[in-house]
């Protein structure tokens, strides 16, 4: 047999060291396009699941944009606003009163809380909904608030949420509109009626900060309707308040 060399040593070994990297690079290649396939297999997930969702908004939304007549909506109301920093309550020196008798049914302007609805919440619910007291600062700061039944709560959880989403995203709301139970304590809805939108208008001047012409407007409806609320946010933009540039 004849006797390896130093050269015919090289060979082999230089063959050995290419066919490991050839395998090393096989393994590789299977580990990249398994990664690539996890990844392909959580993006379509992923993008599956926000087109479901977005299907489901836009589902929701659909289920309340029908005939605005079917709404049943009252006319806008003209009140006569009062209360404008006018605090009662925890941390005033009015800290014993717990509940203010509004004129109207829901509130449009009046004496309220100190500190206003700030977490962020765009929908509450009869269990987390905050006192008409503090939303009713919400409304001097801008705000459109849409009051609603305490009865239609679960069938129209999903409308709530994909309304609020809608309308918050309009340049005339600017994320200050908000959906909250209506408390019967302050007084039933009228007969028929399962909505009522309302806001605090003014007139505010940047420069002196004067308070001027102010009116509370309200809408009552028996059904939720889109095109409703959209064009009462229109008419009542957010910067038509009090304190709009309050957050």
């Amino acid at each position: 047999m004849a006797r390896e060399t130093s050269r015919d040593r090289r060979e082999r070994v230089a063959q050995m060291q290419a066919a490991q990297k050839k395998a090393e690079r096989r393994r590789l290649f299977v580990v990249i396009g398994a990664c690539v396939a996890v990844i392909a297999i959580i993006g379509g997930a992923v993008a599956w699941a926000i087109i479901g969702e977005q299907n489901k908004k836009d589902e929701a939304l659909q289920s309340i944009s029908g005939d605005v007549a079917a709404a049943s909506c009252d006319p806008v109301t003209d009140d006569a606003a009062s209360g404008s920093s006018d605090h009662v309550g925890p941390g005033t020196n009015q800290a014993s009163v717990t509940k203010i008798k509004y004129s109207t049914v829901p509130p449009s302007s009046g004496q309220h809380f100190a500190v206003p609805a700030v977490d962020k919440r765009r929908v509450y619910t009869v269990a987390d909904a905050p006192k008409v007291e503090t939303l009713v600062h919400n409304l001097e700061h801008g705000y459109t608030i849409l009051w609603y039944d305490r009865s239609v709560e679960k069938e129209q959880a999903a409308s709530f949420e994909a309304l609020s989403t809608k309308v918050n995203a309009m340049k005339e709301s600017a994320n200050k509109f908000i959906i909250s139970p209506w408390d019967p304590a302050y007084g039933a809805f009228p007969a028929g009626k399962k909505y009522a939108l309302s806001h605090w208008s003014a007139d505010y001047d940047q420069a002196s900060g004067k308070v001027s012409n102010q009116k509370g407007h309200r809408q009552l409806c028996g059904g939720l309707n889109t095109a409703v609320v959209e064009d009462f946010v229109k008419k009542f933009p957010w910067s038509s308040a009090p304190e709009p540039g309050a957050a």
